[in-house]
């Protein structure tokens, strides 16, 4: 818990840091949230080792602070790709203040009109990537807490099992289903992560 609140904390910071530090800010939380992953893959060990009236708590604890810290991380990805977008527009504001514009010359004269008509373009564009990879992010975000769902129950499953004394050839039936819904989460992300780039490619 001390550790999520210290990434939230350092989360607000993002929104007042300058350009200079912000970088900075931005590898400090990356390297906080993948510390606090690290950290919950342990706890989720020692929390299948606890006895079994404390077992169930503690795997709703652990499995509640890994679906806070993917928000954070949801949370940080978001900022960056907004971050990016507002250094290209002003990159690009930049670029076509600095062109040089004459009057007498026809052959050297820039048409402005299309000039300020592809720069329109190209921030629709950006625009629509922007929210189809946060889109995306959201989309990512809701198939891994699928994964921690689905793998929350096929525990529970096999603790209930072992409790009933089922046969292994159910406990092998339930164990086989739990590894196809694995690939199909993972065919799923697969899937989406490629329509995304194909977009992308196709916008750009």
């Amino acid at each position: 818990d001390r550790q999520v609140h210290e990434v939230q904390s350092y989360m607000g910071h993002l929104e007042t840091a300058d350009k200079e530090s912000v970088h900075l800010v931005e590898n400090e939380i990356q390297a906080r949230i993948d510390n606090i992953f690290s950290n919950l893959e342990r706890l989720e060990i020692l929390s299948s080792k606890e006895p079994p009236n404390k077992r169930q708590s503690a795997k709703l604890r652990v499995d509640q602070l890994k679906y806070d810290v993917q928000h954070l991380q949801t949370a940080l990805r978001n900022f960056q790709h907004r971050r990016y977008q507002r250094e290209q527009q002003e990159r690009q504001r930049e670029e076509l203040l600095a062109r040089t514009f004459t009057t007498n010359d026809s052959d050297t004269t820039i048409p402005i009109d299309e000039t300020l008509q592809f720069n329109e373009s190209l921030q629709s564009a950006h625009r629509g990537m922007d929210e189809l990879i946060g889109s995306g992010t959201n989309i990512l975000a809701g198939l891994r807490d699928q994964r921690v769902t689905l793998k929350g129950t096929h525990k529970k499953i096999l603790d209930v099992a072992n409790m009933l004394g089922l046969s292994n050839t159910v406990m092998r039936l339930i164990e086989k289903r739990a590894f196809q819904d694995k690939f199909l989460m993972l065919g799923g992300m697969a899937v989406t992560c490629l329509i995304m780039f194909l977009v992308v490619q196709y916008l750009t």
